[in-house]
């Protein structure tokens, strides 16, 4: 059973959320989609990081 709920937001926000959304496309995939991409990008800062500060451990000292 799919539960809603209301997420308030301001007009300028809603304006740009419909703008952003596909033909077809729901709210819900719209967020969807913005979640993962929040997530990968997130995950390439965090490796960017990772790579300035040096930040991993040889493949030849890893145990498979």
């Amino acid at each position: 059973m799919r539960l809603s709920k209301r997420i308030p937001v301001t007009e300028e926000v809603w304006k740009e959320l419909a703008e952003m959304r596909g033909a077809g496309q729901t709210y819900n995939d719209l967020l969807t989609e913005m979640i993962e991409l929040r997530k990968k990008r997130l995950l390439v800062e965090d490796v960017a990081i990772s790579l300035q500060e040096d930040d991993f451990l040889p493949l030849s000292e890893t145990r498979l």
